[in-house]
């Protein structure tokens, strides 16, 4: 009988806010496990989205979106958990958009220059694009920058080249035991993953309105009578972000989240009932012991 040879790596997804990672990682994995919204930044923590085929185990690291701007805490953090994976994976895997490139991205690429750990390029959103002969400048532009290991245009979105993209990734990832059991996907509790699906929901839901200084936090989280119960609190920092969330009468607040406890029922398969309260912290997003108590400075 032929012995099997078991592979098992980490592969962070990295690149600048609004790219498409999470979106990226959500149809690797085939399921929705990282919020996404048009909104950039609207990833905040590393994530870790598990793919198993067979004998392979790639552990996709999420990050936010590494950005130049460093004013309040919440930025330096998000660029501290982006850039503190770079050198602890396997591969990575630079997510750019289509034929932009712009200050952000330059301030990614001086990340990666100097990694000695194996890049993927990929031009993501490449369906929105009338012309692919367009992407030819750019396909030179990147290898002259990077010299990567492969240079891939995919669309996130529309699944197109995601299989080359792990194949091209494969042989770069190390003969090892599996670190996670064949069923586990990620290595998040259903209370973070509830809070996330919270804040993607107001993400959505208020559009330009939304402020940037929000966080949810999960008060409880419990079973009774065949029914989780979760309680979340959502955080802002001024009086007038409140209002904005709660809307006339409540009825924002309302719409986020039945919207929300739709998407956790089918993420927890039970019954779900979901009280939700907007509470007004100022200055929490500058605050690093704020934040830490948030769960931010962990995960960094």
């Amino acid at each position: 009988m032929a012995l099997t040879t078991l592979q098992c790596g980490y592969v962070a997804i990295v690149g600048r806010p609004n790219v498409g990672k999470s979106t990226l990682l959500n149809n690797i994995l085939g399921r929705k496990l990282s919020i996404t919204s048009r909104k950039p930044q609207t990833t905040r923590h590393t994530l870790l989205g598990i793919l198993n085929e067979g004998e392979l185990q790639l552990i996709f690291v999420d990050t936010p979106g590494i950005h130049a701007n460093r004013d309040r805490a919440i930025n330096r953090v998000m660029n501290k958990a982006a850039v503190s994976v770079l050198h602890d994976v396997d591969v990575i895997v630079l997510v750019v958009d289509r034929l932009e490139w712009g200050i952000e991205d330059e301030y990614v690429a001086k990340y990666l220059q100097s990694s000695r750990v194996p890049l993927i390029v990929v031009i993501n959103k490449i369906d929105m694009l009338a012309e692919k002969e367009l992407l030819l400048p750019q396909l030179d532009f990147l290898f002259d920058k990077f010299s990567p290991k492969e240079l891939i245009p995919i669309s996130a979105l529309r699944r197109v080249n995601l299989s080359r993209l792990i194949s091209s990734i494969r042989p770069f990832i190390p003969t090892s035991a599996h670190l996670f059991h064949q069923d586990q996907i990620t290595d998040r509790n259903e209370r973070f993953l509830c809070s996330e699906i919270i804040r993607e929901k107001m993400t959505r839901k208020l559009g330009a309105e939304l402020p940037y200084e929000i966080t949810v936090e999960i008060e409880a989280f419990y079973v009774e009578a065949s029914i989780t119960n979760i309680h979340a609190l959502i955080l802002v920092e001024r009086e007038g972000q409140k209002k904005i969330i709660i809307g006339d009468g409540g009825k924002r607040l309302r719409e986020i989240g039945k919207c929300a406890r739709r998407d956790i029922e089918d993420l927890i398969s039970s019954k779900v009932m979901l009280r939700t309260w907007v509470k007004v912290r100022s200055g929490w997003s500058d605050d690093e012991r704020a934040l830490r108590s948030l769960g931010y400075l962990d995960n960094s």
